[in-house]
């Protein structure tokens, strides 16, 4: 059975467990590359949380804090998350894992926004994401969606 949400730590085995998922890319590379030149392992503040079973990294997402000054979604403007990467290893989908790191997202209770991939959109708005008014200057082509917690609501500036 798979262990509980962890914050994972910036060093050469979570690298090496990244390579495992299918959206592996650019940020990790580059991680990789500041962990290569500055081999600070365990340092850096990770934005990346995943779950394991046994060993083995099974199920990841990354999760920024934003700072409420570029807030242009949510009413009133605050800090709030920005989740990316959210991804299970196909062995182990169907477990209730994406629900898990997802409702650990939601538990410091402050809004997020996510730009899913276009199959895993049912899956966020079945855990309560809804979509935003479009907005060509802020969305730039994305379809972002969002989840707002208790006395949150949509920021409807700027949006025409």
């Amino acid at each position: 059975m798979p262990t509980e949400v962890q914050k994972l730590k910036i060093n050469y085995k979570t690298m090496e467990d990244f390579k495992h998922f299918k959206e592996y890319g650019a940020q990790e590379l580059s991680m990789l590359e500041d962990l290569q030149t500055n081999f600070v392992e365990d340092e850096i503040d990770s934005p990346f949380y995943g779950i394991y079973y046994g060993d083995k990294l099974v199920a990841r997402m990354s999760l920024y804090k934003r700072d409420a000054k570029y807030d242009q979604y949510f009413d009133p403007p605050q800090d709030y998350l920005e989740l990316w990467k959210l991804e299970v290893l196909p062995d182990y989908q169907e477990k209730g894992l994406g629900t898990k790191l997802v409702n650990y997202a939601k538990s410091f209770k402050m809004p997020i926004k996510t730009n899913p991939r276009m199959n895993s959109r049912p899956f966020f708005e079945k855990m309560g994401f809804e979509p935003v008014t479009y907005s060509v200057e802020r969305d730039l082509g994305e379809n972002p969606l969002v989840w707002y917690p208790e006395g949150v609501s949509e920021q409807k500036r700027g949006i025409e």
